[in-house]
């Protein structure tokens, strides 16, 4: 506290910080009506700039009638403050009755020296000379300008253009006049300061209105584009937090697959039932069994059996797997459930083993019902120690424990489909998880009749077609190819405009398939057509002349594919094991082409279409020797891997596989000079018809004429 007296009032004793303001806020008062008060603004110390707002007045001191200049020397009497020029060793002479704190200044040099580089004198409240009082009374003082005190400034008339260059940061100057915008300049005082000629003024202030609107017209155009790009960019925020916020995963899961939805919801197959299967007898009376587990099964718990968990469909890609899975849940008449093995992988940990479980979940609450699962190998395989998948094994786990776990599973049964049975784990395929796998073959001649007749009712089919001649020539189709026959054969009919589909276009669809399309835009010159006509003929005599060869089914010089010409060939009846008259004879009929070349063009004019027949017959011959035990000299020993075998046996075995070529060789030489009348018939009959099918053939061979075709 400060005592203070005065003969003007009773003695005061107040804070002596709320006097100097209230001396200040007077002083400025008092100044701001005199005459000179534009002047006084002019010339303002630094001692007013850092003034702030007052707490108490005058009145409240009893000091109101005091004037303006003993108010100036009541100020300076209690802030005694020094200059630049003087030491500040006088601040060593304050009495110790006031406690002195010693702040850091704002350079090293005024810490060091005592006083700023500056010229001059320095303002008393500036900045680098501080009052003692201030000193002395730790009044800490920063000199930061801020915007509040600035507007208090200008309210109270002062300027700040006294300031010293550098005090306030030039960032803080920025701001602090970011709203004084600079003068504006008329368009006639811009036009005088160019110099344009008085002739030109109107064009100028054309122009300068023309751009000023295209830049007004191209800142509204980027105002609506950027507006556009912020609603696409909030619309696609949206729809991506919805996205998140309707999956499972977490509550995070960033697409949802209709695969666990077409897995929980069952599917009643009441128009599919095993007459809809054809050509798998066998497979179908297996799963007769597990129809009747599911009609009536306590027909079988009564003995005290259980029924099946699972059942395995192994087989070719083709040959009716799915088809014969969803006849099992016809005839049985309970919920099908359909899954694909490939529809429990997902990218996220977990998300296959909660797809199984809420699978078998579903199925257990519907019991008894039939849970299909196609491509088994895609999430059944076998369980590897992989650093890279850690989690890989979860889903088939999950799986294996569904099945077969601590919790019973009665009344579902669980028909697994793959072609590749040897990749499925081996604790899925035990009983007690899949206790029966039943085998899918492709069909034989009789089940390829059965699949024909049965494709052909549903389109329009000419009467005189023999399905029995085209399974016969369909070796090794399963059921999808041969769906695909008979409708490769409905489109050539369509495209040919004809109204029901003939003999011609099944077999036109069989070479297709076999062979590819036909090649009619291929230029062949007449000479490579004749020999083509003659090597052809070769075979066909062989095959015809042979004893134990397929019967022919056609010959063709019509490029197909690869191929030039081709001769196809019928078995009677599908030949689970072959004779060895019977190879020797097809090592014959593949010789037949070369050496029909031979005796007809010569040696030194042969050509490279015997290349395929060559492979062939020399395969034949290797699988007599090494695997089928057909080698007098070698006898009855399997070399499954040459590589392994001794040299000298590699040799006997190559010895043996040159003789059984040569003697092939000359069999068939033999016999096409003994037929040459009859070689030189059917080559001119290709030669003009391009294609003969059995009947033509045997025409020729038997030196009759072929009718009108």
């Amino acid at each position: 506290m400060f005592s203070f007296s005065t003969s003007l009032q009773p003695q005061v004793t107040v804070q002596l910080s709320h006097l100097i303001n209230a001396l200040h806020s007077l002083k400025g008062s008092v100044s701001s009506n005199t005459s000179v008060n534009h002047k006084h603004r002019e010339n303002a110390s630094e001692q007013d700039l850092y003034c702030t707002e007052p707490s108490l007045t005058l009145r409240d001191f009893g000091l109101a009638d005091l004037g303006v200049r003993q108010l100036d020397e009541l100020v300076q009497n209690l802030q005694p403050c020094v200059t630049q020029q003087e030491s500040l060793s006088q601040l060593r002479t304050v009495p110790d009755i006031w406690r002195t704190s010693h702040l850091s200044s704002d350079s090293f040099f005024y810490n060091k020296h005592g006083f700023s580089r500056m010229g001059g004198v320095t303002p008393v409240f500036s900045k680098q000379n501080k009052s003692p009082l201030q000193t002395l009374l730790m009044v800490p003082n920063r000199g930061f300008k801020t915007l509040k005190s600035r507007t208090r400034r200008l309210q109270g008339g002062f300027d700040s253009s006294g300031e010293p260059e550098g005090f306030t940061p030039s960032f803080m100057k920025g701001f602090l006049t970011r709203d004084k915008g600079p003068d504006v300049e008329t368009l006639d005082k811009l036009l005088k300061n160019k110099n344009i000629p008085d002739g030109q003024h109107d064009a100028f202030k054309t122009g300068f209105a023309e751009g000023f609107l295209k830049a007004q017209a191209l800142t509204q155009r980027t105002q609506e584009s950027l507006r556009r790009t912020r609603l696409i960019l909030l619309v696609l925020l949206l729809v991506g937090l919805y996205g998140l916020s309707k999956t499972p995963f977490l509550s995070v899961r960033f697409r949802t697959t209709s695969g666990l939805d077409s897995a929980v919801d069952p599917v009643q197959m009441k128009n599919v039932t095993f007459e809809h299967v054809k050509g798998v007898e066998e497979a179908k009376n297996e799963l007769q069994e597990v129809v009747e587990f599911l009609r009536n099964p306590q027909k079988f718990t009564a003995l005290g059996g259980k029924l099946p968990k699972g059942i395995l469909l192994v087989g070719p890609p083709g040959t009716g797997k799915t088809l014969l899975a969803r006849a099992v849940a016809g005839e049985a008449d309970v919920p099908f459930y359909y899954a694909s093995g490939s529809e429990f992988d997902e990218m996220f940990v977990g998300v296959g083993a909660s797809r199984i479980r809420n699978l078998f979940r579903e199925a257990k609450a519907n019991a008894p019902c039939v849970i299909f699962i196609d491509e088994l190998d895609s999430v059944g395989g076998k369980r590897i120690e992989s650093p890279m998948h850690p989690y890989s094994r979860q889903t088939i786990n999950q799986l294996l424990a569904e099945m077969d776990g601590f919790k019973p599973n009665e009344g579902v049964i669980i028909i697994g489909a793959t072609n590749f049975p040897e990749a499925l784990d081996n604790a899925l395929i035990r009983p007690g998880r899949f206790d029966m796998q039943v085998t899918v073959p492709r069909p034989d001649v009789k089940g390829r009749t059965e699949i024909l007749k049965w494709y052909l009712k549903k389109i329009k089919v000419d009467s005189a077609v023999e399905a029995e001649v085209i399974a016969r020539g369909t070796v090794g189709f399963s059921g999808a190819e041969l769906e695909n026959l008979v409708n490769q054969a409905a489109l050539k009919a369509a495209v040919d405009s004809k109204e029901m589909v003939t003999m011609k276009e099944l077999e036109f669809a069989k070479d297709k398939i076999l062979m590819g399309p036909e090649r009619r835009s291929a230029e062949i010159d007449k000479k490579n057509k004749e020999i083509t006509a003659y090597h052809e003929s070769g075979h066909a005599i062989i095959a015809y002349y042979t004893k134990d060869a397929m019967p022919i089914n056609k010959a063709t010089i019509m490029p197909r594919g690869p191929t030039l010409g081709h001769v196809s060939m019928l078995p009677e009846n599908d030949r689970w094991s072959e004779t060895r008259s019977q190879l020797l004879a097809q090592m014959d009929v593949s010789m037949g082409g070369r050496v029909a070349e031979e005796l007809i063009f010569g040696s030194e004019n042969i050509t490279t279409g015997a290349s395929s027949d060559f492979d062939s017959a020399t395969k034949i011959a290797k699988l007599m020797v090494t695997r089928f035990g057909m080698s007098e000299k070698l006898g009855v020993m399997t070399y499954a891997d040459l590589t392994k075998q001794s040299p000298e046996t590699q040799a006997s075995i190559e010895h043996e596989v040159r003789i059984l070529l040569r003697d092939s060789y000359e069999r068939a030489k033999a016999l096409l000079k003994s037929r040459s009348k009859e070689h030189k018939n059917l080559a001119e009959a290709l030669l003009q018809y391009e294609t003969l099918d059995a009947k033509e053939i045997q025409l020729v061979l038997e030196g009759k004429t072929i009718g009108s075709r």
